[in-house]
């Protein structure tokens, strides 16, 4: 779930995902894989924000969902603190 806004990011607007949990690391012991985690959901670095759209073309985030400034200014309005997230594969 989202579960806390990130106030001191260094991109715009970021929010925590409470990744890994029990259940999470576990599965990842099985399959040989380090689970990861400090996952967010942000808009564009600090500083950056001038790429907009263009940041869609590299892969940068290191495992976070990344959106524009304006896109993470809206999902930051209209998503609340304890929304569920599934992350797929």
């Amino acid at each position: 779930m989202l579960d806390s806004k990130n106030t001191r990011s260094g991109f715009h607007l970021s929010m925590h995902v409470s990744y890994p949990n029990e259940q999470d690391r576990e599965r990842a012991k099985k399959l040989g894989f380090p689970p990861g985690g400090n996952i967010m959901v942000h808009g564009i670095k600090n500083g950056f924000g001038w790429l907009g759209r263009w940041h869609r073309l590299v892969d940068w985030t290191d495992g976070c969902v990344a959106l524009t400034n304006p896109e993470m200014e809206q999902f930051a309005r209209l998503v609340p603190e304890g929304t569920p997230v599934e992350i797929k594969r």
